[in-house]
């Protein structure tokens, strides 16, 4: 009978839980206070049921009642939300990600950052059979100019800003793809910007090629490159489509709501 009771009272306490996430939901459809009567009727609750249930939540500022018989989502979910926000890294969001689009390709997926005038990566995925040594490590550095995901956080930087940093770095080459002159450099962003995507043609190791797509964060900002390199005649640009919609997946993750225009 002891357990039978136990039983009960945990379905009992899922069966709130269910109907508060229900009331929480229904309530993040409107930006507006919502009535009593309309969330009953979006839950299915009764009134007296969603009436209490709200009452709990409001002492516990996960609703905030906005005048009587009218509610509203409550702070309590932004300051959790901020919580959450700021213990997630670009790192822990985009590592399932990066798995499944290796998996798809088998090529290595590489995971950058910038600091200052370069790309650092940060993560990796791959395999022993892609049949390319990959010679990057993570937390190897490369200049922004000669990878793709360079090419990215230079796409979104104003002219100026590209002219100083072609005159700090002299847009040093690692061989004979690499672009070392400025007017090409822009010629190229221009076509990232174009494309919302970059390449790397061999520019920084030869026999080697990459595409890069951009995460962001919930503000909009570039703040990591997603990128395939594979040996260069096995980059295939049917990937890019891949890429560009894992890369979407992970700043969704992290909170970006892409802009219709």
């Amino acid at each position: 009978m002891k357990s039978e009771a136990i039983s009960t009272e945990s379905k009992t306490s899922i069966q709130v839980i269910e109907r508060m996430i229900s009331l929480l939901d229904a309530l993040a459809h409107y930006p507006d206070p919502v009535s009593l009567k309309e969330l009953s009727k979006m839950t299915g609750l009764h009134p007296s049921t969603a009436h209490r249930i709200l009452n709990d939540m409001v002492v516990t500022r996960f609703v905030d009642r906005a005048e009587p018989g009218s509610y509203r989502l409550g702070m309590r979910l932004l300051e959790l939300g901020n919580i959450v926000k700021s213990r997630l890294s670009v790192r822990e969001a985009a590592l399932d990600f990066m798995r499944a689009l290796h998996r798809k390709t088998q090529q290595t997926i590489n995971l950058s950052v910038r600091q200052g005038d370069e790309i650092v990566y940060i993560d990796r995925a791959f395999s022993e059979r892609s049949g390319m040594q990959v010679v990057r490590a993570i937390g190897g550095r490369a200049p922004l100019h000669l990878t793709s995901t360079g090419k990215l956080f230079l796409s979104v930087d104003d002219p100026k800003a590209v002219r100083a940093y072609a005159t700090r770095t002299g847009l040093t080459g690692h061989n004979k793809n690499s672009i070392t002159d400025l007017g090409k450099l822009e010629r190229e962003l221009s076509l990232v910007r174009a494309r919302g995507y970059a390449r790397d043609n061999e520019e920084l190791e030869l026999g080697v090629r990459c595409m890069a797509a951009g995460i962001r964060d919930d503000s909009g900002k570039l703040i990591a490159g997603l990128s395939i390199s594979a040996p260069a005649d096995r980059l295939q640009d049917d990937w890019q489509e891949d890429l560009v919609q894992t890369a979407n997946q992970i700043s969704v993750t992290l909170g970006y709501v892409a802009h219709k225009p």
